[in-house]
């Protein structure tokens, strides 16, 4: 979903040769050659980054317009990824979109984010089974298609303010062909928040999932957890005070730091108990 917010993307970086590209802790601006455009993103690894441990791997996906550096902001991954050794990637979208399913631009992103897995599995040793992908806005509805389309690639995606909805969705067949489990935010006062809810409920029938009411921890707020056939899992947030915002935020454009939960703390959670399943 297109969010108004006027973020403006950063400088590309230039392309550092395949010799340059050193596995190390620390902040990295790297490029990567995808249908033959450079594609930028940030790469995070933790003061604690070993190689040989093969540490999960997150990609964070911005809202439109925007930029990795946006979502690196708002989401405030880095502190989890310090303390639990895992690797966060934030690429930026063409022209500051990713070609979800409602929009924005025309770029191969599900192409572009399965080589982006591909080499940081290969070049920094991700752990394939524990690749996570999570977004607001525009990178949320782009979590949901690379989840059908990048067919065992993603073992989880935490969508936030962002949905299941647009043409693609409207074929029965269109959901994914192996697990994949989602952690989903929704706010009442989202102009979008409509949407959001049918679309999920029509990845829960397809799926052959049974939602069941759970406590949320906070007053108003709902909780379902879902058990899919499948074997995936798919637990909604839904908090009627909130807007087309990331619940815990304290920084950034699209932040709510009084929504009463931390997206970033429950998807954090949840993607560290949902590895992929064969």
């Amino acid at each position: 979903m297109v969010a108004a917010c006027g973020e403006r993307g950063r400088p590309a970086p230039a392309p550092p040769s395949a010799t340059s590209e050193s596995p190390a802790a620390g902040d990295h601006d790297l490029t990567l050659n995808h249908n033959g455009q450079e594609r930028t993103y940030l790469l995070h690894a933790p003061p604690g980054y070993d190689p040989s441990r093969s540490p999960a791997l997150v990609i964070a996906l911005h809202f439109y317009p925007g930029s990795g550096a946006g979502i690196q902001e708002l989401a405030g991954l880095e502190a989890k990824a310090d303390k639990d050794n895992v690797l966060v990637a934030y690429p930026d979208g063409v022209a500051g979109g990713f070609n979800a399913l409602i929009c924005c631009g025309n770029a191969d992103d599900v192409g572009f984010l399965t080589a982006l897995t591909d080499h940081l599995v290969q070049t920094w040793h991700a752990d394939a089974n524990r690749v996570y992908l999570t977004g607001i806005s525009n990178g949320g509805d782009m979590s949901f298609r690379a989840a059908v389309e990048g067919t065992g690639k993603f073992a989880a995606i935490g969508a936030v303010s962002g949905g299941y909805s647009g043409k693609l969705t409207t074929a029965e067949t269109y959901v994914p062909k192996s697990p994949v489990s989602v952690i989903t935010f929704i706010g009442g006062q989202d102009r979008y928040a409509s949407t959001f809810q049918t679309g999920i409920k029509t990845w829960q029938q397809r799926l052959s999932c049974q939602p069941s009411p759970k406590a949320s921890g906070v007053p108003g707020v709902t909780h379902t957890l879902a058990s899919c056939k499948d074997g995936s899992e798919v637990s909604v947030y839904t908090l009627p005070e909130m807007g087309h915002s990331w619940p815990g935020a304290t920084t950034g454009s699209l932040a709510d730091s009084s929504a009463g939960l931390s997206a970033t703390d429950l998807m954090w959670e949840f993607f560290a108990a949902h590895p992929r399943k064969a």
